[in-house]
């Protein structure tokens, strides 16, 4: 027995614990079936270092396409290229508006516990950025957002800039694997807000960058590619637009394309909303029966905890068997 079945076995028999163990113990079987998986990420994972866990799941192919959120796909390689910059505030909740007007000053953007350097981190990758859309629009190309961050990842110049181990990137793990990201609603991002300015002063063209409808269309092309017969598995941190974006392809594909393909294969989400009928983050997986996502055959979970803990466990299972 591994070390965290065994320590699960152990420990984890009853409630949130257990359901964590069912979705781990499934999460394991649907890749021995042959079938892939798709993980979502909403919240601010990256910046949570969840890369640290995730990247060994790209690695060794325990995820094979992911959707996240503008955000994610950005703080992922501001933490590469600027952590040594960053602040942590383990006082945060003791913080006056009078000391949240500081930080702002010293240039610092908080996230919960942590404080993103604006100068090392946003402006740094900001140079980058606009280096690599002006080529790409001299060369006539548009591409995916997660694609021109690719171009970046891949320069030796910009390998230079990293101040943490790039092993721990998620970002760095999914560039060399290729990997397919879906990133719906990344205007709501800072590097789109970056992009927009750039678009104001008409230094760049709004369609450049391929949006989210270009998005689901790729998705679209890709699930039918690569489903099988019996569908694909959906792991999702948290709720929001990264994970009620993408579960909607197979819907779309069947009811408005009139096409016949399987339904998501497996279901798991980890959040710490309240369950709530009114709302996607906070509503049970069955709900999802009744829009033609899920089968009352799927595999369902929901753990309801901190992604930050949970997740790198799950992750952790998945990887030692």
């Amino acid at each position: 027995m591994s070390t965290m079945a065994q320590f699960f076995s152990n420990n984890y028999r009853h409630f949130n614990a257990a359901s964590l163990v069912d979705a781990s113990k499934a999460y394991v079987d649907h890749l021995k079936s042959g079938k892939k998986m798709m993980i979502t990420l909403a919240g601010a994972m990256s910046t949570a270092e969840l890369g640290v866990s995730l990247a060994e799941m790209i690695r060794q192919d325990k995820v094979q396409i992911i959707s996240c959120t503008g955000a994610n796909l950005e703080e992922d390689i501001m933490n590469l290229i600027a952590y040594n910059h960053y602040k942590r505030i383990p006082n945060y909740r003791d913080l006056s508006p009078e000391e949240e007007e500081e930080l702002l000053a010293q240039g610092f953007n908080r996230v919960t516990d942590t404080c993103i350097p604006e100068e090392t981190a946003f402006r740094k990758l900001q140079k980058y950025l606009f280096e690599e859309w002006s080529n790409a629009a001299k060369a006539g190309e548009r591409l995916f957002p997660h694609e021109f961050l690719y171009r970046i990842l891949r320069r030796e110049d910009f390998a230079k800039e990293f101040e943490t181990d790039a092993k721990n990137s998620w970002m760095m793990a999914a560039c060399e694997k290729n990997l397919p990201i879906i990133v719906p609603g990344w205007e709501d991002s800072t590097t789109a807000n970056i992009f927009a300015s750039y678009c104001l002063t008409g230094e760049l063209e709004p369609s450049l960058v391929k949006n989210g409808i270009e998005y689901m269309m790729f998705l679209a092309k890709w699930y039918p590619e690569n489903c099988g017969d019996s569908g694909i598995g959906f792991f999702q941190i948290g709720g929001g637009i990264a994970g009620d974006f993408p579960i909607c392809v197979v819907p779309m594909l069947n009811q408005d394309m009139e096409d016949d393909v399987p339904l998501w294969s497996y279901f798991c989400q980890i959040s710490d909303s309240t369950t709530s009928y009114g709302s996607y983050s906070g509503a049970v997986p069955n709900e999802k029966i009744t829009w033609g996502k899920l089968s009352s055959k799927t595999p369902r979970f929901i753990i309801e905890s901190d992604a930050t803990i949970v997740a790198p466990l799950v992750f952790h299972y998945v990887l030692e068997n």
